[in-house]
């Protein structure tokens, strides 16, 4: 089994490397498992030094020069050669637990998609957004696009993300 780790990043030198870093030690869970997995950023046509930060931390940089994240994402999942893709926003701190979580939910055979709710650390007001996201997601089925995961084989089969809708 492997796993495409995709981060589409625009402009993201402020706090890439932080989210590098978090995912690089979470990234053991999937070592524990057996699994193979790669990282891959994909620059959205950044002016800052948004891809020289990817490489420092270990990601395979790929280039999209359209600024739109879908577009961003499929480029990243063209490159991607996992059998699940996950896409992780560049601004995310994803933890081991979500790690292990990720891959019980695919070891358990019964989804071909997925994601997680979110919390934002940034005040009072952002964790009542966020809670009232997180509550409207769960009731709605919506997933947040900074943690999404599907089957690699599912997402080309549908052509992968809409470029219709800007998000």
């Amino acid at each position: 089994m492997k796993i495409s780790l995709v981060i589409p990043a625009f402009n993201e030198e402020r706090l890439l490397g932080a989210t590098l870093e978090r995912i690089n030690a979470a990234r053991v869970v999937f070592g524990a498992a057996a699994w193979d997995s790669e990282l891959i950023v994909c620059d959205n046509n950044s002016t800052d030094r948004t891809a020289e930060i990817a490489r420092d931390g270990g990601a395979l940089v790929v280039h999209e020069p359209v600024n739109q994240i879908d577009r961003a994402r499929n480029r990243g999942a063209a490159a991607a050669t996992g059998d699940w893709l996950l896409f992780i926003d560049a601004d995310s701190l994803p933890s081991p637990e979500l790690f292990t979580d990720l891959v019980a939910a695919i070891r358990g055979g019964r989804c071909l998609a997925g994601g997680s709710t979110v919390c934002i650390e940034a005040g009072p007001a952002a964790r009542l957004i966020s809670g009232g996201w997180n509550l409207l997601s769960r009731a709605r089925r919506w997933m947040a696009g900074s943690f999404i995961f599907c089957e690699a084989a599912v997402f080309r089969r549908i052509g992968g993300f809409s470029t219709e809708l800007y998000a």
